[in-house]
Parts: structure tokens; sequence; C-alpha cells
């Protein structure tokens, strides 16, 4: 049987008042324990639950069936590391680097599921999402407010830094955002830019330098370097469409 004193502490942290109010009647009845037990599951379940919502992570090919033999250039290792979610402990950033296709995005959603799963909060989102929401405001007590939902979760995951080009008021906002996350909490970033073009991801953007310096200070940057999977796996289907037209033609013939 449980020490009375141990499951009394288990009915403090449910923050059970009632139960604890006439806990010197009950403490050795037998369903407490079970009670607590319940308690304890049914409020992680909804706590994954309602994290997994606020994510925003989407659906996604889990890294089991990652092939990673296609990529020219991958450090798989340094991508388990990543996964084990030691650098959350010390609020380090991580930073994937490659053309589009290669599966950044994938293993960006692989490690922010683990995040979740691992009992922290993560926000998913891409820099044309997080940017258009941040620009799109114009009240400052809306803006700080929005600022600190992006700057709240133990992993911020911005996806597809580069993809579009951003006016000097977004390059201002990331910066703003990112010196608020720095050394506190981690930022994971996708990139299909080496960080000598991200001028021209922020054109005229006197934050720029100073942004990166932010987000390297503690990161691991992994470059990730190949061609397209997608266009890889586009180019086998239709190979297989024209492969069963030929035989359908043959079989007709």
């Amino acid at each position: 049987m449980i020490p009375s004193e141990a499951l009394r502490k288990r009915a403090e942290a449910l923050h059970l008042h009632g139960l604890l109010a006439h806990w010197s009647e009950l403490a050795e009845c037998v369903w407490v324990e079970p009670l607590l037990t319940w308690e304890e599951t049914e409020r992680a379940r909804r706590s994954l639950e309602r994290r997994l919502a606020e994510a925003h992570i989407g659906r996604f090919k889990p890294l089991a069936d990652f092939d990673w033999d296609w990529p020219e250039q991958c450090d798989r290792t340094a991508i388990s590391e990543l996964m084990s979610l030691e650098f959350l402990k010390s609020a380090s950033n991580a930073i994937l680097v490659g053309a589009s296709g290669l599966g950044k995005s994938t293993i960006a959603r692989n490690i922010a599921h683990r995040a979740v799963l691992s009992g922290h909060t993560v926000l998913f989102t891409t820099a044309g999402q997080l940017l258009g929401d941040l620009a799109a405001i114009d009240s400052d007590s809306v803006l700080r407010r929005r600022l600190r939902h992006y700057a709240a979760p133990a992993l911020l995951v911005i996806d597809e830094v580069g993809y579009l080009s951003y006016s000097n008021r977004h390059a201002d906002l990331l910066f703003e955002l990112i010196n608020r996350r720095h050394e506190c909490r981690s930022t994971l970033i996708t990139t299909n830019r080496s960080f000598s073009e991200w001028s021209e991801v922020f054109p005229n953007a006197a934050c720029t330098v100073a942004l990166i310096d932010r987000l390297v200070h503690h990161a691991e940057i992994i470059a990730i370097k190949g061609e397209s999977y997608r266009r890889k796996e586009a180019q086998e289907r239709a190979e297989q469409r024209a492969r069963k037209r030929r035989s359908t033609v043959g079989a007709a013939a």
C-alpha cells in the first residue's frame, strides 16, 4: 500500500481541496489511490491533447519512414541528438539549411511532435504566417500580447524562412521575437538560404546581422544537401504511369 503522506502530496499536486479537507477521514480508504491515478491519467491525456492542438504541427511523415540515403549530405547523428531534445534544456536553437524538398519541414515536425509528447509547449508556424500575423497588427498593446504569444512556447518552429522576401518592418518584428527568446527558449528554423543570402530575404533591413547573431549564438546548424525528394517522387510516379500505359497498349495489341 502506498503511504498516506505520498497520496496526500499527489492530491495536493492535483489541487483536490475537497478531498484534502477530509483527508484524516479518507486517507485509509482503498479507493483514494485509484481515484488519484484516474485523475492524473485523465489530466495528462487532456494536457497532451491541448498541447498537440495548440502546436499546429499538422500531418507529417515519421522519421522511421524517412529516406536517409536520398540526401547527398545529412547528418543523421546530429538530427538524432535534436530528437533527444537536449537542446531545449539549454535554450539552444536549431537551424536546418537546405534546398526545397529535402525533408527539412518533416524533420522539424518530428522534433516538434517529440517535444509535445515529452511535455513541452510547442508552436509550429511558417515564416509567412508568423510575420504576416505580426505585421497586420496596428495596436501596440495587441502587438505586445501577440509577441508574448509567440515568445512563450518552450519550442518555436519557424518553417520556410527564405522562400519570400520581407520588408524592414517584418525584419524588425522577427528580430524582436528572436531577441525575446534568446537564451530563454529554443527556436528551430528551417531555411533554403545560407545566412549570407539573408540580406535578400530582408533587403535593406538594418537588423539582419543582429538577427542572425542572436539565432546562431547557441545553435546547432545542420546543412542538408541533394536533389529534391518531392521531385524524385514525382518523377517515379510519372515513370510508373508511363509503364502502366505501355503495358495497357501492349495488352490491347
